[in-house]
């Protein structure tokens, strides 16, 4: 069955108001969801902010029995293309404050057992734009960030995406992300509280898409 990990619950209610839920309960302090939506079983473990919590709660959607992943929400853009608004489906995935290279010499974002910082996504040919996504375990407006995003070629920053996508491609499960804009590069919070609901009602306007491409991309 397919299992949604998500952060926030505003994030959440994007796919939770356009649902029928059959159960609710909490485990190991997250809180779990699961019922129909778009003619659909689903699941959705609603894990917090942060990779920790991302991790966690992807770990939990597999042991309920997670055969596909899903994890969107909103993100700040880096490149000028990724603009307030616009919607993405990430191809792969890199955390961005994680650093052995003075250990091993590897590139930043490269786990001590993988040999690329990339985590790959299920993506396919589609109409949504695709990007790489950095993840991190900080809010940030990514101008200090700006060096390591370009010699990353990420295109979009956040807090979660790449720890799901981590367990995910450790467990074999096919994982798909999508991320709404709701802030650009060198932006303060008031444009992120401000543009917050945009970003929102972009994930729900297309919420049956990317439902679809989780299901089957």
């Amino acid at each position: 069955m397919l299992y949604a990990v998500v952060a926030m619950q505003k994030e959440a209610d994007t796919l939770l108001a356009q649902a029928h839920i059959e159960r609710k309960r909490t485990l190991y302090g997250k809180r779990v969801f699961e019922g129909t939506a778009f003619g659909k079983q689903f699941g959705l473990v609603l894990c917090g902010v942060g990779k920790t919590n991302a991790a966690a709660g992807t770990m939990l959607a597999l042991t309920l029995g997670a055969d596909r992943l899903l994890n969107f929400g909103v993100a700040g853009g880096v490149s000028p293309q990724a603009r307030v608004g616009t919607l993405w489906q990430i191809d792969r995935a890199v955390q961005f404050d994680f650093d052995l290279h003075t250990i091993n010499g590897t590139p930043v974002g490269t786990l001590n057992e993988y040999q690329t910082p990339y985590f790959p996504l299920s993506c396919r040919e589609n109409a949504f734009p695709k990007a790489t996504l950095a993840s991190g375990d900080r809010f940030t407006d990514g101008r200090a960030e700006a060096a390591l995003f370009a010699q990353l070629g990420v295109q979009i920053h956040e807090m979660e995406g790449a720890a799901v996508a981590h367990i995910a491609y450790a467990a074999g499960v096919p994982c798909t992300i999508f991320k709404s804009i709701s802030d650009g590069m060198g932006d303060d919070t008031r444009v992120y509280t401000e543009k917050l609901q945009d970003a929102l009602a972009a994930l729900q306007d297309n919420m049956q898409a990317i439902f679809e491409e989780a299901l089957h991309g």
